[in-house]
């Protein structure tokens, strides 16, 4: 039986998380804060997820 990347992938360290959540909030032009409440509420900790939340956040404003 195969492992789906998914599966195989450690969890990301405190470090990886951290930058790629200033790597979002740069990218998005929204407080790292934003972000993590993004991922907090949502569970969801794929970026393209969380750009799309992003995206429907701003499309609120």
């Amino acid at each position: 039986m195969t492992r789906t990347n998914a599966e195989a992938a450690p969890p990301p360290t405190e470090a990886e998380r951290d930058a790629e959540i200033a790597l979002l909030a740069k990218r998005h032009r929204v407080s790292p804060a934003i972000v993590r409440e993004i991922m907090r509420r949502s569970g969801a900790t794929e970026r393209a997820s969380i750009e799309r939340e992003i995206a429907k956040g701003k499309a609120r404003r």
